[in-house]
């Protein structure tokens, strides 16, 4: 009795803490989303033991943040062996105890690597949508597999049925995949949808795909509507199921705040007046905000209290409509312009200057389709700046602001690429048809290189290359033969350079 006390303890520990550390996961993972989310799981003999229980922890980690149950996220888990076997199915477990305790049960199949069968059976069974145990109806369906890239088998087919019937397909390999088949069978776009990552470091990618699955299934539950100058009506996807209450707050955001919750009674800007608290019963579904002010910007909480349960808070801003018709706004900002990339660095220039207008300028930019915000501020008197420390072969999306001085502030938005970290790629004739290949690298977060050349009669042939290697041999390549080295950052391969021998 002494010791199941004590693991009763731990675990309810750990689920308090794992109900804490959400508010650090983007956008919120609880109470986010709702669909149904199928792993293929590569648990064949060409996967180590260490491999498979790493990517078993892999998983625990990637879905413990989400709500599970009939109205959120439901998940299930099939192995790819020499027979396929569907550990459970999307309606088996409605609770992250249950889940975890499950993944943390389940064992190796062994045996050769089948996923075309694996997936006939994710198809026709788990995946279709009306039958038992299957997924459910109008809600969106992923199908995330995991694999070390080791003879996956004529895959292409079936994938692109699943992507027909408006399943979505993401790919997480581990070994030396071939890039061109797994790029094939992603939903696009493909760097969002498919990751590269050694078995050692998949943890990296946890965030990554767990953003790329939200962005997949996530639940719009609060929205505002019927927007005028003084009123507001606030909508959601019920959550309680009759029970307990709604607690909403909302209030005027100030200048340079970003939203939020903020305290009832505190005020979040000078002269615009307290935040407001309403409540409504567990049934509800909307609720009127009113004695709002004109073409102000506000921010409301809606917080679902329950007494067994915790359940996320739910954010969202709007503008309410002016009295008056706006004035014609200034044109301070109407160009911006990208010179001088390379692969950690680009040179923006923006225009008109106009000093005795604007107060300065604000960059905001980050790595697509997930990178960390970096801010930099501008003097008013500077129209151009470098950005440095970026990624190679990765594109940023930046904004540039220009703050006026009468409180107005005009933003342009561009895309910028930076170059490969890959340069001067060298071919030489070395004996009978082998040449030697030496090229250029000047990026040390790189995952490796592929090498891919003709080898004759349509067939082609590919090598993968740790980082730290820059050049290699070649043997029986054909005169004339195209060869081509890539760059593999994390989550995507380069365009890379190519010769002829």
């Amino acid at each position: 009795m002494e010791v199941r006390t004590a693991l009763t303890c731990v675990l309810l520990g750990v689920c308090l803490l794992a109900g804490d550390a959400q508010h650090s996961v983007p956008d919120s993972v609880l109470n986010c989303c709702e669909g149904d989310v199928l792993f293929l799981l590569d648990s064949s003999g060409s996967v180590a033991s260490y491999e498979f229980f790493r990517m078993v922890d892999f998983l625990k980690e990637l879905l413990l943040p989400f709500s599970l149950g009939p109205d959120q996220v439901r998940v299930g888990l099939l192995q790819v062996g020499t027979e396929p076997h569907l550990e459970f199915s999307f309606d088996t477990y409605s609770s992250q105890d249950g889940l975890q305790a499950a993944l943390g049960r389940s064992k190796q199949l062994k045996g050769n690597t089948n996923t075309v069968d694996a997936l006939l059976m994710a198809r026709n069974q788990v995946l279709k949508q009306g039958v038992p145990g299957g997924a459910r109806p109008d809600l969106p369906r992923v199908l995330v597999w995991l694999t070390d890239g080791v003879d996956p088998g004529e895959v292409q087919e079936p994938m692109a049925r699943l992507r027909e019937e408006g399943v979505a397909v993401l790919v997480v390999s581990t070994g030396h995949g071939n890039y061109q088949v797994l790029r094939e069978v992603v939903s696009p776009p493909a760097e969002e949808h498919l990751f590269f990552v050694d078995i050692d470091d998949i943890n990296i990618i946890s965030e990554d795909l767990r953003n790329a699955i939200i962005e997949i299934i996530r639940a719009e539950r609060l929205q505002v509507n019927s927007v005028t100058s003084t009123t507001a009506q606030l909508e959601w996807r019920p959550v309680l199921a009759g029970t307990g209450y709604y607690d909403i707050q909302f209030g005027p955001i100030r200048s340079g705040q970003t939203g939020g919750p903020v305290s009832p009674g505190t005020s979040p800007g000078t002269g615009l007046g307290p935040f407001q608290r309403i409540t409504r019963p567990g049934d509800a579904s909307s609720a009127k905000l009113s004695g709002l002010r004109p073409d102000t910007t506000y921010t409301v909480t809606l917080t679902p209290k329950a007494n067994l349960e915790f359940l996320n808070s739910l954010h969202t801003t709007f503008t309410t409509q002016p009295v008056n018709p706006p004035q014609p706004e200034v044109q301070t900002l109407s160009t911006v312009t990208v010179s001088e990339s390379s692969t950690n660095s680009v040179r923006l220039s923006w225009g008109p200057l106009l000093p005795h207008l604007i107060q300065g300028y604000q960059l905001e930019y980050s790595a697509l389709p997930t990178g960390p915000l970096r801010v930099v501020s501008i003097s008013n008197r500077q129209n151009s700046t470098v950005l440095t420390g970026l990624q190679p072969d990765t594109q940023y999306l930046v904004t540039v602001s220009a703050r006026q001085a009468s409180g107005r502030e005009r933003a342009m938005t561009v895309k910028v690429c930076t170059q490969e970290a890959l340069s001067d790629l060298q071919l030489t004739t070395v004996g009978n048809e082998s040449v030697q290949l030496r090229w250029k690298g000047s990026y040390d977060g790189l995952r490796g290189y592929w090498v891919t050349w003709e080898r004759g009669q349509s067939q082609r042939s590919t090598l993968y290359l740790p980082p730290n290697r820059l050049s290699t041999t070649l043997n029986h390549v054909p005169s004339r033969a195209r060869v081509c080295v890539s760059p593999v950052y994390r989550t995507a391969r380069g365009e890379g350079l190519c010769c002829t021998a």
